[in-house]
């Protein structure tokens, strides 16, 4: 399974089996987020065999179980977009190990003990990792047309990128995010206006990157 792939497969995930994560796709994790830190300047931090940051009444509310990995999406205060690009990588990754994910901004107890928060550093969440007990649904998916503007033909490029951004996992299934098509094959993306806007910044990451993968290397270029 490709990235691209990926993108289509993965669905976010609360319920998961007790069976662990193989040793071999521990260490494919680990290496990964570490390639991820180094490019992007992050602290994301693989945290296996802890069920404890969901054993609460969070997690309950949440409607999770069965979670006892996941990654502590640790980085720069203000890297919030790094760190929803490459995280979403690592997402991406684990679908094609045949893993499940969720990103879980809220519902799930902090364990400084388990993961390195240092001074200038936040925790803007974790990513639950494991072997579902489903695959997880599609959430519902809103008209292309509320996501993108453009003057002009859209080129096939841009469609491309643009269903792969649209199945990109936000807070709350907002979508808050939007491309524009501009002259030279540039692509503007932003956030829109949210009462909730705490994870705009990170969706915004998100997105890009599914729609990188979707419009397919060396077709674009951003803007701004």
């Amino acid at each position: 399974m490709t990235l691209q792939e990926a993108i289509a497969a993965r669905h976010s995930v609360r319920q998961y089996r007790p069976d662990p994560i193989e040793p071999a796709k521990l260490e494919c994790l680990r290496e990964a987020i570490a390639q991820a830190n180094r490019e992007g300047g992050l602290h994301l931090q693989l945290v296996a065999d802890e069920p404890q940051a969901f054993s609460g009444g969070l997690a309950k509310y949440g409607k999770f179980s069965g979670v006892a990995n996941y990654m502590a999406v640790v980085c720069p205060r203000g890297s919030d977009e790094a760190a929803g690009y490459y995280g979403e990588r690592i997402v991406l990754l684990a679908q094609t190990l045949g893993l499940n994910s969720c990103w879980v901004g809220l519902t799930f107890k902090k364990q400084p003990g388990c993961y390195t928060v240092a001074q200038g550093e936040v925790l803007l969440g974790v990513v639950a990792l494991g072997y579902g007990i489903t695959q997880g649904t599609q959430h519902p998916m809103k008209p292309a047309s509320q996501f993108f503007s453009a003057e002009g033909e859209v080129p096939g490029w841009f469609n491309r990128g643009l269903e792969a951004a649209m199945l990109a996992p936000t807070a709350m299934n907002m979508q808050k995010f939007h491309f524009t098509l501009l002259p030279g094959s540039k692509v503007k993306a932003e956030t829109r206006f949210s009462l909730v806007g705490s994870y705009l910044k990170l969706d915004l990451g998100i997105v890009k990157l599914h729609f990188e993968l979707g419009a397919g290397e060396g077709n674009f270029t951003w803007a701004g």
